[in-house]
């Protein structure tokens, strides 16, 4: 018998994750990323003598690209942390896998959002947690609920900029409860900081990480979801007393992280590409959503409500009429749109139906024909 933990704990790849383009999640506007500006820099470096470009190079991530990290996050997001907190990773998926190695035991109980995010639901499944599903209302996630029903979890998986997938941001006294009861449990928190760049309505919310004060918080970010996804980078930012942990953990998997491309975005940001990258596509997604929200009203109008609009990459449409979510979802990904149900983030029983659409990657002239064309798969669903 295969022991409880191990990829046979897995489903095989289902229909609508199995391909990109339009409604696909983790999607960003790649034909506006400064092209031109990145492989200048990525010619320059790869044209260097420098034998420290070429060697292994620190567990933790090259420290330029480290600094410039501290230095963004303490600006944007009021994250608290020096340089040498912070891991460079391969995305925020291996930030989860990791702190689920060092953080975990087989078995430990760890609060996890109902709905949530499937790519932590696996990570954390794969290193054998045990899920204690916590709904979340229009606050985040429920911490009373969460305490009723495991006052003893080990951690606490939370997306509280712009939940995934329903987009809420948890409120501020949702924030402060959560912290008291990890503070008073003993337990971790893990931030997953999900496009928190991009807000429409509002000023970028305050990380939970920089309102811990017990060193409770590891926060996860990446670049992946705000450059282009093929750059699998991301940061993890450690409590002081779980660096050399995680440190022992990431030796033992891959060494370090490539030093050539941390290099590099390590430039981008000094020389202020990044942060004009982003006040570009901040107006280009703002644009995107907007015509994406008439067009399902136009299209769709009463049958679906929708949900998480006011940041982030995605929206939730959900279905008014009770239907099969998951049957809309692999119709429509036959016509070429990747569209995710909503009920495929539940792990108990789906209280609600919906469609999660990502519109990162999606040109804003295509929405309006992607719209229809989703239109017809309901319908014929």
């Amino acid at each position: 018998m295969v022991a409880r933990g191990t990829a046979s704990s897995l489903r095989p790849v289902p229909p609508w994750l199995s391909g990109s383009g339009a409604f696909s999640l983790g999607e960003t506007a790649i034909d506006h990323f400064p092209m031109l500006a990145w492989s200048r820099l990525i010619s320059r470096l790869a044209k260097s003598t420098d034998p420290k470009l070429l060697r292994y190079g620190a567990t933790l991530g090259f420290l330029p690209l480290r600094e410039a990290i501290a230095g963004y996050l303490g600006a944007s997001r009021a994250v608290r942390c020096s340089a040498e907190q912070i891991m460079v990773v391969s995305g925020s998926q291996q930030a989860l896998e990791l702190a689920a190695r060092v953080l975990l035991d087989r078995d430990s109980p760890v609060w996890f959002e109902e709905p949530g995010y499937w790519g932590a639901r696996d990570a954390l499944r794969l290193a054998g947690a045990r899920l204690v599903p916590v709904p979340v209302d229009r606050e985040g996630l429920d911490v009373a609920a969460g305490i009723a029903r495991s006052p003893k979890a080990r951690a606490v998986f939370v997306t509280p900029s712009h939940q995934l997938p329903l987009g809420v941001t948890m409120s501020a006294s949702r924030r402060l409860q959560l912290l008291a009861w990890a503070q008073h449990s003993g337990a971790w928190v893990i931030e997953d900081d999900y496009n928190s760049e991009y807000r429409y309505e509002s000023q970028p919310v305050a990380a939970l990480q920089g309102l811990d004060r017990d060193a409770r918080v590891l926060y996860i970010g990446t670049f992946s979801k705000v450059l282009y996804p093929s750059l699998r980078v991301g940061y993890l930012v450690l409590p002081p007393d779980l660096v050399q942990r995680f440190v022992g953990a990431r030796r033992a998997t891959d060494i370090c992280p490539a030093t050539l491309l941390q290099a590099a975005l390590a430039e981008f940001i000094d020389q202020g590409h990044f942060a004009r990258h982003l006040h570009r596509t901040r107006q280009l997604y703002r644009e995107r959503r907007r015509i994406l929200v008439d067009e399902l009203a136009r299209e769709l109008g009463d049958e679906v409500e929708v949900l998480g609009d006011r940041a982030g990459l995605h929206l939730t449409a959900l279905l008014r009429r009770r239907g099969d979510d998951r049957a809309v979802a692999a119709r429509a990904a036959r016509d070429g749109l990747w569209t995710l149900p909503l009920s495929d983030c539940y792990l108990g029983a789906a209280r609600r139906r919906g469609l999660v659409l990502g519109y990162g990657g999606i040109a804003a002239a295509q929405i309006p024909a992607a719209v229809r064309a989703l239109r017809r798969a309901l319908e014929s669903s």
